[in-house]
């Protein structure tokens, strides 16, 4: 065993597990991807990290933690595979390997770091690759990429998409399965594959930085710690990739969005909206860090989707006010993200800046033809926005009438309770 640190003597359970937690969420990635390439197997080495775990659990309280937990944690998990091929009576040239790795980490642990804080390899980035595989659904490359990548408990990923823990693990186990049958290798992927591969990575990232930004549903506008792990991954897949575009432009996009979440909620949590949010309270320091990071990736050639989705948040962080923000050039952003990336969700943000750049009247058309379309039949948003234009025209009986409709289709609670207090006149 690695050096334990005695110092101050033995730790209490809940000491213990408050330390093997922030350990496991920074560290818990790479054991996981060191693993893998040494056993070969993905859903084992994820199975092996999580009985080192409940080792340490066992382990610390009496003996302290370790000085180096993450080398800990990966040498106690690499004799659980020495051990499982031993009854399996596998004595082959991998179980030598791995065997000459742990004694020598065993010797160097009591001093050496477990890895150099300074040096992120490929396997992380493998491990990202493999959590994402297009064979997995897209609930299932979340759940993964959560639990493995992430560090979060099934609890935690449970509690934060207001669904059953039983969900999460039956989503994670049966991802790992499917990943078995397809044989997928721990490797990053061929070059040919790589745009496409990585923009299902960042499709995952998206998706979890926004349910956090605002929630599809439950009693909380906001579950913004699912946001800040979103920008976490983003910040190491930059380090790994430090020269991909959509990478450093997503990471910008959410470091600039971000920036607002002191200023979009009240005291009792219902959302402010961006026109009424003091602005004081935005994080200057994340827009700073956004705008390095979009200039990082401009550098690197024209915008893509997720650049001009930046830019435009940018325009907004930039602003000293609402009436000083730059709305033409914010629909002018919208109409090239709508060339590059047509969506209906776009046409309608294009909409709303409309409203802002020449008046409610102009963009109201753009409205009813987005909504004669049937492209966002069902979306909460498309009569909560017109309900907005129709009551900056003076039309107020429309305007309550649309705001009742988004009402009904809201799934958020509070954002539902926001609309029906519109459509009631209040």
């Amino acid at each position: 065993m690695p050096e334990i640190e005695r110092a101050q003597g033995t730790r209490s359970a809940d000491d213990v597990e408050r330390a093997l937690a922030a350990v496991w969420r920074i560290e818990s990635a790479k054991i996981t991807a060191t693993l893998t390439r040494m056993v070969g197997d993905f859903a084992l080495a994820e199975d092996l990290a999580q009985e080192a775990l409940v080792e340490a659990l066992r382990q610390w309280p009496a003996e302290g933690v370790p000085r180096n937990p993450a080398a800990w944690l990966t040498a106690v998990a690499k004799r659980r595979a020495i051990d499982t091929w031993r009854r399996q009576e596998r004595y082959d040239d991998r179980l030598s390997a791995i065997a000459h790795d742990l004694e020598r980490e065993q010797a160097d642990a009591a001093t050496a770091d477990p890895w150099d804080p300074d040096e992120i390899d490929d396997d992380v980035l493998r491990l990202i690759f493999i959590s994402c595989h297009p064979v997995l659904s897209r609930e299932a490359r979340v759940a993964l990429t959560l639990r493995v990548v992430g560090g979060l408990s099934t609890e935690e990923i449970a509690r934060a998409f207001m669904i059953p823990v039983a969900t999460v693990q039956q989503r994670i186990v049966r991802a790992k399965k499917t990943l078995s049958a397809a044989n997928v290798p721990f490797e990053v992927p061929p070059r040919d594959e790589q745009a496409a591969r990585l923009g299902a990575v960042l499709g995952v990232l998206y998706l979890i930085f926004n349910e956090g930004h605002a929630a599809t549903s439950g009693t909380d506008w906001m579950r913004p710690e699912l946001s800040m792990e979103a920008i976490r991954l983003a910040r190491v897949l930059v380090a790994l990739l430090p020269k991909e575009r959509d990478a450093l432009s997503i990471l910008a996009l959410m470091e600039l969005t971000a920036a607002r979440f002191p200023a979009r909620v009240d005291a009792k949590g219902d959302p402010i909206l961006l026109a009424d949010q003091d602005r004081r309270r935005w994080d200057r320091g994340r827009i700073a860090a956004g705008r390095a990071a979009l200039a990082r990736a401009d550098a690197l050639g024209a915008r893509t989707a997720y650049g001009l989705q930046a830019a435009i948040a940018e325009c907004h962080a930039t602003a000293a006010s609402v009436e000083d923000t730059d709305w033409d050039r914010i629909v002018v952003l919208y109409e090239a993200l709508g060339r590059i990336a047509p969506s209906p969700v776009v046409e309608l943000n294009r909409a709303a800046a409309i409203t802002m750049a020449t008046g409610p009247a102009s963009a109201l058309r753009e409205i009813d033809r987005l909504a004669a379309s049937g492209a966002l039949k069902g979306y909460h948003l498309l009569p909560a926005t017109r309900g907005e234009l129709l009551l900056r025209l003076g039309r107020d009986d429309e305007a309550r009438s649309e705001f009742a409709v988004a009402a009904r289709l809201a799934g958020n609670e509070r954002e539902r309770a926001i609309l029906a207090a519109k459509a009631a006149g209040s």
